[in-house]
């Protein structure tokens, strides 16, 4: 019993020194993000939109895809992150308009150009933002130190692993976070801005 607890704690002492020894192959990450290109769809539900006449749904995409850096040492391979290309913002805008306005008439292109601020509130919210997005990002993966793995087979999974700590990196939630809230705020100043004048002046 003594002998197998003394191989077992030396095997933990040699994991722990391999481990460590991937510090030293730690890189300053490149980060290049990218903006995807968006598209816009107009429908009109089957039914009524109980008050609203109208409203956008925004699909926000990030994608993650990391370009590793893979050293080989003496007891296995270190795994550092060298470049991670980020797609980040608005890929899908769908607008919603009432069956009650139909196309092409009055009603229904005062209700799209409404719309149309609010997708344009949406952008705003990535083009303002651009400096934090890079930021948060970039210190993200600055502060994820190398994998370290004994077999060649595991590369792979410890490529998905670096990929998942910076998704779930505290920056990173705290962007989205300011994102998100960010949003509301320049949705809200569309709805404030907008007295109606344009959907009424349809009906005089």
């Amino acid at each position: 019993m003594l002998k197998k607890s003394v191989f077992l704690l030396s095997c933990f002492i040699s994991f722990v020194a391999s481990a460590d020894d991937c510090l030293d192959y730690k890189l300053t990450p490149n980060v290049n993000i990218i903006t995807p290109t968006w598209q816009k769809t107009v429908v009109q539900p089957l039914k009524h939109m109980d008050v609203l006449h109208g409203n956008v749904i925004a699909t926000m995409i990030d994608e993650y895809e990391i370009t590793s850096d893979i050293t080989s040492i003496e007891d296995g391979f270190c795994i550092a992150i060298k470049n991670i290309d980020v797609t980040i913002g608005y890929s899908d805008f769908l607008v919603q308009i009432d069956i009650s306005h139909q196309p092409n008439t009055c009603s229904y292109n005062a209700i799209l150009s409404h719309e149309d601020e609010h997708i344009r509130a949406y952008l705003s919210v990535f083009d303002n933002n651009q400096d934090l997005i890079k930021k948060s990002i970039y210190s993200a993966a600055d502060s994820i130190i190398p994998i370290f793995v004994k077999n060649e087979s595991d590369i792979e999974s410890a490529i998905d692993k670096l990929n998942e700590k910076i998704q779930n990196h505290p920056d990173i939630i705290l962007l989205k976070q300011h994102l998100k809230a960010d949003e509301e705020i320049q949705n809200k100043h569309v709805d404030e801005n907008d007295n109606g004048e344009r959907l009424k002046k349809c009906f005089e």
